[in-house]
């Protein structure tokens, strides 16, 4: 595939002439100091940036109320809803997706928003099952292959929230999701118009053994959050879960088999793998144009799960140097790259210009 914007991704030129006023992942060029992985990894978490995002939000002026998407087949799905200031119809709907154990609060999740209603967009953070503190919503328990509630979720904001276009963007599993609901929202009825992702991930599989063998401290750190939240789910529901110390003991691929087995209903984890992998040709059916960015020096997906990824031509995926996973801090203040990056190439489907 031919390289898009100059960069050493896989993606296609040619978008449209507002394209060439877009930022490209060649023009992250973070000051030296950042441009360790990760660095960008942890500080793109961290408190600072968390507060950043919270003033950028509540300076947009945005009024943000709480509210439950039906997720089809008695799911509870929440989220937030921010409608810009000063405005008697939004341009549109954008649905943010944000990673796993991350939540509606998440940093790229409240800077994103901000982005958003600047532009004049009403945002709806959504929280996953179990996540954002929702664990009482559902009694069974979140696993990465429960897309058709997401796409239920979608269609119950678009009934309720109508509005002239309906947009989304995800990062890392959020990501994921994002690309996946595009591939399944023609057959929905859902007029998703475009997509944005960040550092998706393609392959849970490569992902899996790239954290066990080459970046041990994502494995620790995501399994325990990961079993934090299955202790408070245990504690909400002790006649539905039986889990007992020992299987939360157990290492990363040994709990996620054990959710496979057990709660998800596959004969193997490699079956629950390949139930919500994006890789290889699994997009290629997409219709909804989408935009993709990547950082090479990503330490939780491996950037060899792009090399082989099979786009179609409305699909661009650009690669930065640097940027971590979901990073791509641009300064001390915690300002992001990857922000600014989704919210531009999320107003291409409204033919606004590059903002």
């Amino acid at each position: 595939m031919q390289a898009d914007g100059g960069d050493y991704g896989i993606g296609h030129t040619g978008e449209n002439a507002q394209a060439d006023a877009l930022l490209s992942a060649s023009d992250y060029a973070p000051p030296r100091w950042l441009r360790n992985p990760h660095l960008q990894s942890v500080l793109g978490s961290g408190p600072i940036r968390r507060r950043r995002g919270e003033l950028l939000l509540a300076a947009t002026g945005a009024t943000t109320t709480a509210h439950i998407l039906d997720g089809g087949d008695g799911v509870r799905l929440q989220g937030w809803l921010s409608v810009p200031a000063g405005r008697q119809e939004p341009r549109g709907t954008v649905l943010l997706l944000h990673g796993w154990e991350g939540s509606s609060q998440s940093n790229y999740m409240l800077m994103t928003a901000a982005r958003m209603l600047r532009q004049g967009y009403q945002v709806f953070r959504l929280n996953f099952r179990d996540h954002g503190g929702t664990y009482h919503l559902n009694v069974d328990l979140f696993h990465s292959d429960r897309i058709e509630e997401v796409v239920n979720a979608a269609q119950d904001l678009w009934r309720r929230f109508p509005s002239p276009r309906l947009l989304a963007a995800g990062y890392s599993l959020g990501g994921n999701f994002a690309l996946r609901l595009a591939l399944r929202a023609p057959a929905a009825g859902l007029p998703l118009e475009r997509v944005a992702a960040v550092c998706p991930l393609v392959d849970p599989a490569s992902t899996m053994e790239y954290m066990e063998h080459e970046t041990h401290f994502y494995n620790w750190y995501f399994r325990r959050k990961w079993r934090d939240s299955l202790i408070r789910k245990r504690a909400l529901f002790p006649d539905h879960f039986a889990y007992d110390d020992a299987v939360l003991a157990l290492d990363m691929r040994g709990l996620m088999a054990w959710l496979a087995e057990q709660h998800a209903g596959y004969d193997s984890l490699q079956a629950y793998f390949d139930s919500y992998t994006i890789g290889g040709a699994r997009l290629a059916q997409m219709q909804v144009p989408a935009d993709i960015l990547m950082a090479e020096d990503d330490p939780v997906i491996p950037f060899t799960d792009f090399r082989a990824w099979q786009l179609p031509a409305h699909a661009h995926l650009q690669v930065a140097h640097w940027g971590g996973h979901c990073g791509f801090l641009e300064n001390a203040r915690g300002d992001g790259f990857a922000e600014r990056w989704v919210a531009q190439r999320l107003a291409l489907a409204a033919g606004q210009p590059a903002g």
